[in-house]
């Protein structure tokens, strides 16, 4: 197959215009302090873009593409060790699947990683096998080796808490993970649609 023709676009050159050649581009742009060329794929397109070169440099917006359906999980601890909870919602409509707690002197990666386990188990159940979003990469890793690596000492407080990481690691033991668990892009698409809003 022959190479598809492109149109060159050249703002600043020798002499700015759209050209059908690469060889006719370079001739415009060699040795041209601060050129700014750039190709297109049909004539119409250069066209367009030559004439407003403010679209042709404007940054995209990002837009989010999250893969759906899945669910996004977050949890909230009001200090570290502290108060915690954890959910999981629909991660387009937002609409709260499950929330646990509140949980007294815990953490909130203890929080994250329960939230994952739950929503694998609770999907288990259902015979429904979406992808997870969290934004903890701890608890992504903790899922991975399939043991909740908490600093967090027992006590009489937190002792339900350490009831519901032991069995979250026997579950992980016991069973596949078997969806994709994924890191949600928190600079590209601002906060986790779980998030409780408590920064």
């Amino acid at each position: 197959m022959g190479k598809k023709q492109k149109f060159y676009v050249v703002w600043k050159g020798l002499k700015p215009g759209v050209y059908k050649t690469w060889e006719e581009c370079k001739q415009q742009i060699n040795a041209f302090e601060g050129a700014r060329y750039k190709s297109y794929a049909s004539e119409g397109e250069a066209n367009q873009a030559f004439h407003h070169p403010e679209k042709a440099f404007a940054k995209k917006a990002v837009q989010p593409k999250f893969v759906y359906p899945s669910i996004s999980v977050d949890a909230a601890c009001s200090g570290n060790p502290g108060v915690m909870e954890y959910r999981g919602v629909d991660t387009k409509t937002r609409v709260e699947i499950f929330k646990k707690g509140p949980f007294p002197d815990a953490t909130n990666n203890i929080g994250e990683f329960l939230a994952i386990v739950h929503a694998l188990a609770l999907m288990k159940n259902q015979q429904t096998f979406f992808p997870i979003y969290t934004d903890s990469m701890t608890a992504l890793s903790w899922i991975k080796n399939k043991k909740a690596k908490t600093k967090l000492e027992r006590t009489e407080f937190n002792k339900e808490v350490f009831v519901l990481l032991q069995k979250a690691e026997l579950w992980l033991i016991n069973n596949p993970v078997n969806v994709a668990l994924m890191k949600w892009p928190t600079d590209l698409w601002g906060e986790i649609p779980a998030d409780f809003g408590r920064k």
